[in-house]
């Protein structure tokens, strides 16, 4: 059986994972993820009992039950990068034996939830809407660093995307799917569901251009006018992809659902949204 190295599985003092800081105990089964540290303060105020909370660099977490439900909310940061992190630690904490450093015969699958904010790239969706991705297209490079086996409609999505583009050659995509059973519990008549962009920067990569011209100006006009097989390109966000791809790799249910904060072909952005926040995540509480 495989034994990982202290330089590979890397924990704390306290045989902690090193990043998020928690131990297999401190972990739920329902897991909800949120880029902002003080939105999991607002995810467990709703419990009806809080159990553990810690914070490791950017890393928050708190643990506790929710209507007799046992969930963790965590903060990841910002970016596919620190997926990389909290998908890969996730999963250390409940498929290997961190005493000994070995993989466990019997896999545990993980339900995981971001709620996020995003941008809206559809003119008729208004701000505040509830955003549920389908499908996210990647255009961070995470998932091309590992051996992940895309499906056939995944790689034909990809593939009719860029031919829409026509991207620059140093930008590779992939396609992920969410999980389907997550994805259909979140799902209702107040959601907007479709493809989500998950980009590796807010500025440039999403087609702001303050005092450097960019290469994709005025890319999400024609990320907005993309359909195929009745779907659309609803949104933009900076964590999606990665959560799907490596997600479904290690057999965990993902699922992404964001609250819309800016609509970008009508340049509007919200003057505030603390209130529908704290909706959307009872929303999620109700569902998981």
């Amino acid at each position: 059986m495989q034994i990982f190295p202290s330089s590979e599985l890397v924990l704390t003092s306290k045989n902690e994972v090193y990043h998020l800081g928690i131990k297999p105990d401190n972990l739920a089964e329902k897991v909800i993820i949120v880029g902002d540290q003080d939105r999991v303060g607002l995810v467990s105020e709703f419990f009806d009992s809080l159990e553990y909370q810690s914070q490791h660099r950017e890393f928050v977490c708190h643990t506790g039950s929710f209507q007799g439900k046992r969930i963790t909310a965590l903060s990841t940061g910002i970016g596919t990068d620190n997926i990389d992190i909290v998908i890969n630690e996730l999963d250390a904490l409940v498929n290997i034996d961190l005493e000994n450093r070995i993989e466990k015969p019997q896999k545990q699958s993980l339900e995981i939830v971001r709620i996020g904010t995003c941008g809206i790239l559809q003119p008729d969706i208004p701000v505040h809407s509830y955003i549920l991705s389908k499908y996210a297209l990647g255009f961070d490079n995470v998932a091309h660093f590992y051996e992940i086996l895309f499906s056939d409609d995944e790689k034909e999505f990809n593939s009719r995307i860029n031919d829409h583009l026509l991207l620059p050659n140093a930008i590779q995509t992939y396609f992920a799917s969410a999980d389907k059973n997550l994805f259909d519990r979140m799902n209702s008549e107040v959601t907007k569901c479709g493809i989500t962009i998950t980009s590796s920067g807010f500025y440039g990569p999403q087609g702001r251009s303050l005092r450097i011209p960019t290469h994709m100006r005025d890319i999400h006009l024609k990320l907005g006018s993309f359909e195929f097989q009745n779907e659309k390109i609803l949104n933009f966000e900076m964590e999606s992809s990665a959560l799907f791809a490596l997600g479904k790799q290690l057999g965990h249910q993902c699922a992404t659902i964001c609250l819309g904060v800016a609509n970008r072909p009508n340049l509007e952005f919200s003057k505030g949204y603390q209130d529908e926040m704290k909706g959307l995540i009872k929303y999620v509480l109700d569902r998981i």
